[in-house]
């Protein structure tokens, strides 16, 4: 059974209420690295979507499931192939594109089981970044939080790199939003901003 609506909240987490407010009411959705399954709880309670999460963790799958979440355990690196072609409505990967091994593949793979695409990942491009660089070490933020010798974090991106690849793809941008903390940023977010998170249709959704 899903928790009461009052125990369900992402206050805070700004990317997951965005998220959320891009996602139509009473549609399909599939949560890749759902983690402990807060948003799909979210929604279910909230929008009444038809959830399925993705998750490799145990203890993440075990917090999903006393959510009422419906989750498979398995490797995002494996494929979605136990999902069949525009199975959903949306398919969210939420701050994991820049830990993925093979990135065109799962964005390919999303484009293929649902109409729309939501991803957030830490944004390379903050101005921060350029002067621990410059002066000669690698970032570290909230977002990013690791050293550079045990980081899972091994696709680092900007704005702009993000569009390149989804266009090469053949994914249609729709909307995008930009945060700093839980704050919006508006004002030149590909420096301003640590946090992206873009929604995009399938190449595949009219056919």
């Amino acid at each position: 059974m899903s928790q009461p609506l009052e125990t369900v909240s992402l206050a805070q987490r700004a990317d997951l209420k965005q998220i959320a407010a891009w996602i139509e009411p009473s549609s399909s959705v599939l949560d890749l690295g759902c983690a402990d399954g807060k948003l799909l709880a979210y929604l279910q309670a909230h929008k009444n979507i038809r959830g399925v999460g993705v998750e490799r963790a145990p203890q993440a799958v075990v917090a999903s499931v006393s959510r009422g979440v419906q989750v498979i355990q398995q490797d995002l690196e494996q494929g979605l192939a136990l999902f069949d072609d525009q199975q959903f409505d949306t398919v969210v990967l939420s701050r994991t594109l820049q830990s993925m091994r093979n990135t065109e593949d799962i964005l390919r793979e999303m484009a293929r089981v649902a109409r729309y695409g939501i991803v957030s990942f830490p944004n390379f491009g903050h101005w921060s970044h350029g002067f621990s660089i410059l002066a000669g070490r690698m970032p570290v933020s909230k977002e990013m939080p690791y050293q550079w010798y045990n980081t899972p974090n091994i696709h680092l991106c900007t704005f702009k790199d993000f569009e390149d690849l989804a266009r090469s793809l053949g994914l249609r941008i729709t909307h995008v939003a930009a945060f700093d903390a839980n704050r919006p940023v508006r004002w030149l977010p590909s420096l301003r901003s640590r946090l992206a998170v873009y929604r995009f249709e399938s190449p595949y959704a009219a056919r």
